[in-house]
């Protein structure tokens, strides 16, 4: 991949998961039922995350290791690089969109509604549509125990300022943890 490719690969794929509405992005969360959240205390990483490219860690990485990081200690988890209890994955996907809008659009003047525009006429919209996901694996197991998504539109701010909206949205995935670990 060319080098200006993958720096716009990046940045679009920071801004993919802040959606573009005030709402942003939309977020689900799922947990094993089998898994009691509060019986662990460490995480870490994968020695390969998903993010990341072939023989290096890319910015992405990064950002989301640092924001996952913060978000984890809030919790109450311990970060241990050896022998961690949970081991956290990302994957990331970003993909351009092209929604159909019809441009006629009614027109109120005084008590009547007129039509502006080519009744039928459609205007097509590109964007790029993103998802976050932040899987947590138990090491013992080596199954899946907790999964945050988020979906959403690229906003021109996250493409301006990638960093604020990855910290954003892993706040707002994280914001659905249902346990804290037990001291």
């Amino acid at each position: 991949m060319r080098k200006a490719t993958f720096k716009l690969f990046i940045i679009a794929a920071a801004a993919a998961v802040v959606s573009a509405c005030a709402s942003g992005p939309k977020i689900r969360v799922d947990k094993d039922p089998a898994a009691n959240m509060s019986a662990y205390k460490t995480f870490g990483y994968f020695d390969h995350l998903q993010t990341d490219r072939p023989g290096y860690s890319s910015l992405m990485t990064t950002r989301l290791k640092l924001a996952t990081t913060q978000q984890l200690e809030r919790l109450g988890y311990t970060y241990d690089e050896k022998s961690p209890q949970l081991r956290v994955n990302f994957l990331l996907k970003v993909a351009d969109k092209t929604d159909l809008r019809s441009t006629d659009a009614p027109a109120r003047v005084g008590r009547y509604v007129a039509w502006v525009g080519n009744p039928g006429a459609l205007e097509t919209v590109d964007y790029k549509a993103g998802t976050l996901s932040i899987d947590l694996v138990d090491t013992h197991t080596n199954s899946l125990v907790w999964q945050g998504l988020a979906e959403g539109k690229v906003s021109e701010q996250a493409m301006k300022s990638p960093g604020p909206a990855i910290d954003a949205v892993v706040t707002s995935i994280f914001s659905n943890f249902p346990n804290q670990p037990v001291k």
